[in-house]
């Protein structure tokens, strides 16, 4: 295939990553730019160093693996916003490095997308929830925390990480993982339980 052919199969993949997967899902908008750009410019650094003579490719693509790194550091991003800055870097690799007579490369960049439909789903496992609760009474018996928690959050509590016991305050702080009943669960609930937020609960 065409070199430029694969140019823009790539730039097709990231528009539907960006605008048909993520934003769609997710709503953040500071992150489509991100996206955009890590794959255009990531594109456009293996095009030029592949092309180049005595440009050694691993260095290049090592260097890129380092900025990677930084930016996600830099700011604090969810694991599945992680997934799509990954995703979106795989896809301008995977156009830039390739034998234009193979199309191995376009078979592995339409895999990529499909598995971030499939996994990023909001119907996957969407009565999952993970929060941290911060309760308003010093609890130390770990099966009378998730008797609390089951009889607060009306669901059944699989995982509890306590991170913290406050005994002058009286207050316990907690990291669970629950299920909601049917009747309870929405895929807009799902999506949003990716993002573990701080629940306070008094009485």
């Amino acid at each position: 295939m065409p070199q430029y052919a694969l140019i823009g199969l790539d730039i097709a993949a990231i528009l539907i990553l960006t605008f048909g997967l993520y934003f769609p899902r997710h709503r953040r908008r500071d992150l489509v730019p991100a996206y955009l750009c890590v794959n255009i410019g990531v594109l456009a650094v293996v095009e030029v160093l592949s092309s180049a003579e005595g440009v050694a490719l691993g260095l290049g693509l090592g260097l890129m693996g380092v900025l990677s790194i930084i930016r996600l550091r830099s700011y604090e991003i969810s694991q599945h916003e992680v997934a799509y800055f990954f995703a979106a870097l795989a896809l301008g690799l995977l156009a830039g490095m390739n034998d234009t007579t193979d199309l191995l490369p376009v078979g592995l960049m339409a895999l990529v997308l499909v598995a971030l439909f499939v996994g990023d789903h909001p119907r996957l496992f969407r009565r999952y929830r993970e929060q941290v609760v911060v309760l308003d009474r010093a609890i130390i018996d770990e099966r009378e925390l998730v008797k609390e928690l089951e009889h607060l959050l009306v669901a059944r509590v699989h995982s509890v990480q306590v991170r913290q016991v406050d005994l002058v305050n009286d207050t316990t702080a907690v990291e669970v993982r629950y299920q909601l009943p049917r009747s309870s669960a929405t895929d807009a609930g799902a999506a949003d339980s990716r993002d573990p937020a701080i629940v306070s609960v008094s009485r």
